[in-house]
């Protein structure tokens, strides 16, 4: 196997190894080089070492598909991510831009000035370019929006009107209609001329004379049946519609539920708008996903690996702070039970158990509850019995786990009441964790709210807190 081909096979961390290899060894002859007294900067970027190392980053890097380009760019410091932006070929800056994240994204775009941002745009289609105007700067927009032709104009103006979660939002406008007054004969000419389909085509759409959408025929139907069937005969109709409007949510249900490759986007009067692929769901379900993940942790948006340091403490501060006010709290709660912990040491030892198993009981109470809301699975009718369940869930954990710690307590400290509150306070901590953890996320969408922004730290406060209270409150009550 060639050199050349052995590369095209590396998967995308050897990719990613292989390029820092290549930004240090730059950078290395770069540093020497500059230690000497001659030869001057313009020997050095001319000296056949350098032109190499450049070569052989820029000949990787045109084999890159954008995805592993953006991937490999998010990995990198700022200062080798900038150098490394600098050698992506052109055509591909939109791509890449449209792959990296909102936060790598921004450092990316403050290098380019406005041309190199209008050519970037100008090679993407109407629903990407509308993906990536919230990030440029408006008079590239303008820019942008003079340069396209009518329709992808009004397009454009349409996918940037629906809001972010909307089906609208992820709506690929790059479809293919048909007749249905037409041979499937007919159909196939006209697809060879077209010379490519678009990505995820698995149907094309069936339309009358004023684009109202009467059905789809299925490309497999279209390579198996007869080619002087008429279109009316072989297509069928389409059991999944979405409208621009519907929540975005609800399109990925669907194509879970139906496995589904792609669907239709129609208005109000039934006239075709769009299709969504399953890719654009793909990627709004990572999204999703990777934003509920942030938001447990208190981070209000997805932070780049480098960010300058500020930037990130800005990010962190605020649940943080909130972190800051509960742990004072826990500490006071502790405080209030100085004499109880001085006169039997073993409580100091035993209640950090306490409050570790709630916290982790809590966070999977929460974590079930929030993908519950998110799926629509809950409603004002289940929550009693949400709750019920949950606590159900958690009395027999605690009853469980409660009994084997308050045994190693005993054998461990040779005390049956000691064993006993802590089995006692295993179980009302567990009951706690159980209740707030439904009830944290239910009262936050009520309010209007991300429900899964600072749970994990809210929970974790409640059952620290709460942990605490209930252990050395038994304690005092009963050994001492």
């Amino acid at each position: 196997m060639t050199e050349e081909n052995q590369h095209e096979n590396e998967d995308l961390q050897s990719k990613l190894e292989r390029i820092m290899y290549l930004l240090r060894k730059y950078k290395l002859v770069e540093g020497l080089v500059r230690l000497q007294d001659h030869p001057p900067r313009q020997d050095l970027v001319e000296s056949v070492i350098q032109k190499q190392n450049l070569a052989s980053l820029q000949n990787m890097l045109d084999k890159l598909h954008p995805a592993d380009i953006a991937h490999i760019l998010e990995a990198l410091p700022l200062e080798d991510r900038l150098f490394l932006w600098n050698l992506v070929k052109a055509e591909n800056d939109g791509e890449v831009l449209l792959e990296v994240s909102d936060a790598v994204r921004e450092t990316l775009i403050a290098t380019m000035g406005s041309s190199e941002l209008v050519a970037a745009a100008e090679q993407l289609d109407a629903d990407e370019i509308a993906d990536l105007a919230p990030d440029l700067p408006i008079e590239v927009i303008e820019d942008v929006f003079r340069s396209l032709p009518l329709g992808e104009r009004e397009q454009l103006r349409a996918a940037m009107s629906y809001p972010e979660d909307s089906v609208g939002a992820l709506m690929d406008f790059d479809v293919i209609t048909i007749r249905e007054d037409v041979r499937l004969e007919v159909v196939l000419r006209y697809l060879r001329r077209l010379g490519e389909l678009p990505d995820h085509t698995d149907q094309l759409f069936v339309v009358d004379r004023n684009e109202h959408l009467k059905g789809v025929l299925l490309l497999n139907r279209l390579l198996v049946t007869d080619p002087d069937v008429m279109v009316s005969e072989a297509m069928t109709k389409e059991n999944v519609k979405f409208q621009p409007y519907d929540k975005a949510q609800q399109a990925t249900e669907a194509f879970e539920r139906y496995d589904l490759v792609s669907a239709s986007v129609i208005d109000v009067d039934g006239k075709l708008l769009g299709r969504v692929t399953v890719n654009s769901v793909i990627d709004f379900i990572r999204e999703k996903a990777e934003n509920e993940a942030l938001s447990q942790a208190g981070l209000s948006e997805e932070e780049d690996l480098f960010a300058p340091i500020w930037k990130s403490v800005k990010n962190r501060w605020a649940w943080l702070a909130i972190n800051l006010v509960t742990a004072f709290i826990a500490s006071r709660v502790i405080g209030l039970f100085e004499d109880s912990i001085e006169k039997l040491v073993a409580l100091a030892a035993l209640m950090p158990i306490v409050a570790g198993v709630g916290g982790n009981s809590g966070n999977q109470t929460i974590t079930m509850i929030v993908r519950a809301i998110a799926l629509g699975q809950v409603n004002t009718d289940s929550t009693l019995k949400l709750i019920g369940k949950e606590i159900g869930v958690s009395l027999v954990n605690g009853l469980v786990w409660g009994s084997i710690v308050g045994l190693f307590t005993y054998v461990i400290y040779q005390n049956i009441p000691l064993g006993l509150v802590m089995a006692l306070a295993m179980v009302l901590n567990l009951l706690l964790a159980a209740l707030v953890g439904v009830l944290i996320p239910l009262t936050r969408k009520k309010m209007g709210r991300d429900p899964a922004i600072g749970s994990s730290v809210l929970i974790t406060a409640v059952t620290d807190s709460g942990g605490f209270f209930i252990f050395l409150g038994l304690a005092t009550l009963f050994l001492l």
